[in-house]
């Protein structure tokens, strides 16, 4: 599958992978795991960052891209995608001297999952 294919199903096979913490509390295993992506957008530049990606044409960018609207240096953006790509939140590839990010659409699902509030048929108190 091609990742900008990949983007416009996400969801579909995410939702699978993970119960809302609504309905079934989180085992050791997955609260670990998914604390390390929320921490890793827990800092406003590499939550830009991610959002820049996502939204940017092809749902791919160039990481030269992604250094001009940072008022901060290009080692300093690098770890910042570092840091994304190790909670497994984006993918990358090398294509010559430049890298390209793309958003990796099952981590999204499975965040956007876990945060699900169930459709209730009793109002809340």
């Amino acid at each position: 599958m091609s990742k900008q294919a990949g983007l416009s199903v996400l969801g579909q096979d995410a939702v699978a992978c993970c119960t809302p913490i609504v309905r079934e509390p989180l085992d050791e295993g997955a609260a670990a795991k998914l604390s390390g992506m929320f921490k890793a957008l827990s800092d406003p530049i590499r939550l830009r960052l991610l959002s820049l990606i996502a939204s940017h044409e092809g749902g791919e960018a160039c990481v030269c891209d992604l250094i001009g609207p940072f008022d901060v240096s290009q080692p300093t953006i690098s770890h910042h995608l570092k840091v994304l790509r190790e909670a497994g939140l984006v993918g990358y590839e090398r294509r010559g001297t430049w890298v390209y990010y793309w958003v990796l659409p099952e981590a999204l699902g499975r965040l956007s999952t876990l945060l699900q509030i169930p459709v209730s048929t009793k109002a809340p108190a």
